[in-house]
């Protein structure tokens, strides 16, 4: 389905995300800044434990004939549950799956915080394969290293915004965003919630 900003598809329970020659900045598995036509949002299935996680990316992709080259998300909501938005020069798809929520320690001080998380878990820093919300957001804007990283900001802060007005927790254990821009056009400064691109990006990540 092509909705102007990107194209999408969905096999195997691996959605596709395409647009061509995007730059992409991404919080996921080896994430950071990556060039390609496409990023991707796989279902992980029930009781998945895997921890070599770019071989079972790189399987899966190419499992359902892709090109494994783009950033990747893992997700345990199935892909039937994607929910795409689309504003102006921005579009998102988002899978919301609240599992397992995370809330904000209860006292602010480290300390406290610290000792709220058993020792077990504070070791653990596995993906997870809960219901994560994960977000792959993509403007036709070209946007520089640091606007593209204001702009995830931004992209998190709505997903928290808008998670808390509904549900009272801000996020999950593991969620995920990836920002796509395009190179080749027309250029944004910035992208705060004061801009156009900012404005566009929160209103698809709400609406997603």
């Amino acid at each position: 389905m092509d909705n102007g900003v990107f194209e999408t598809m969905v096999t195997d329970g691996v959605r596709q995300v395409r647009r061509q020659h995007t730059d992409w900045l991404s919080t996921g598995v080896d994430g950071g800044r990556k060039r390609a036509d496409e990023a991707y949002n796989i279902t992980v299935p029930a009781g998945w434990n895997s921890t070599a996680l770019n071989a079972y990316i790189e399987q899966r992709v190419t499992a359902a004939g892709f090109e494994a080259d783009g950033p990747a998300l893992l997700t345990g909501v199935a892909q039937r549950h994607a929910r795409r938005a689309v504003c102006g020069s921005v579009a998102a798809l988002v899978t919301a799956g609240l599992s397992n929520p995370a809330t904000l320690p209860a006292r602010s001080d480290a300390d406290s915080a610290a000792a709220a998380i058993e020792p077990e878990q504070a070791a653990d820093d596995s993906p997870g394969h809960h219901g994560t919300i994960n977000v792959i957001l993509v403007t036709t804007r070209a946007l520089s290293a640091a606007t593209q990283a204001s702009l995830l900001a931004g992209v998190a802060e709505a997903k928290a915004a808008t998670l808390v007005t509904t549900t009272g927790f801000t996020g999950t254990t593991s969620d995920a965003v990836i920002v796509g821009s395009d190179p080749e056009g027309e250029p944004a400064r910035f992208a705060g919630s004061a801009t156009a691109v900012g404005q566009a990006a929160r209103a698809c990540v709400r609406d997603g």
